[in-house]
C-alpha cells in the first residue's frame, strides 16, 4: 500500500531527530519513530499541539519527555 509522500516532518526529542512522512497524525508519527505517545508531549513553537493533528511537510515538532513519578 504505497502512499504518495508529500514531504517529511521532523520530530526532535532531546538530541535525537526523527524524520517521518508528512500526513501522519502526531500520535502516528511518534509511534513510527519508535516512541510511546504517552511518554512525550508534542509542541510546535513552544505551544502544545493535539495528538490528532496531521503533520505537514516541513513541520518541526519538539517532544518533551513526561516525567512521571509517584509514590504514595
Amino acid at each position: 500500500m504505497a502512499e504518495k509522500q508529500q514531504g517529511t516532518a521532523t520530530l526532535i526529542l532531546r538530541d535525537q531527530t526523527y524524520t517521518v512522512p508528512a500526513g501522519l497524525t502526531v500520535r502516528e508519527a511518534i509511534r513510527q519513530a519508535g516512541l510511546s505517545p504517552e511518554a512525550v508531549l508534542p509542541t510546535r513553537d513552544g505551544e502544545l499541539i493535539p495528538e490528532d493533528e496531521r503533520l505537514k511537510a516541513g513541520d518541526v515538532i519538539k517532544l518533551i519527555a513526561v516525567i512521571s513519578g509517584g509514590g504514595v
